[in-house]
């Protein structure tokens, strides 16, 4: 995936909005929440996004995802996709938008209404 189809992604989920951030990220909100990351990569293309502790747990140590810098050595239940084979296009963006859901959670329930979530 290229930044150009990750930032056209996120902006198709509902009540999105892209910000510049860290050194120049895409970072991709949902009611000021952060759901999505793109940058902080070495060599390739890298995107982090928001998990459940189970999903972390079984895509940490998968090749090419490891727990996100900053997000998870703070706890955090964040996976950053930074090198192949890691996921395919398919797969991040079906975990870009439990991402979007798991933020959207975390609003209240008048602001997710204010949204049309």
């Amino acid at each position: 995936m290229t930044y150009d189809d990750f930032n056209e992604y996120c902006s198709s989920l509902p009540a999105t909005e892209m910000v510049f951030q860290w050194g120049g990220s895409y970072v991709w909100k949902v009611g000021g929440k952060v759901f999505a990351i793109g940058g902080w990569g070495d060599v390739e293309p890298a995107f982090t996004f928001k998990t459940t502790e189970m999903v972390f747990e079984n895509l940490q140590g998968q090749p090419g995802l490891r727990g996100a810098p900053y997000f998870a050595s703070r706890g955090m239940k964040w996976i950053q996709h930074f090198s192949q084979p890691g996921l395919s296009d398919k797969e991040l963006k079906d975990y870009i938008t439990e991402s979007h859901h798991l933020a959207a959670l975390n609003l209240t329930k008048k602001k997710r209404r204010e949204l049309g979530l």
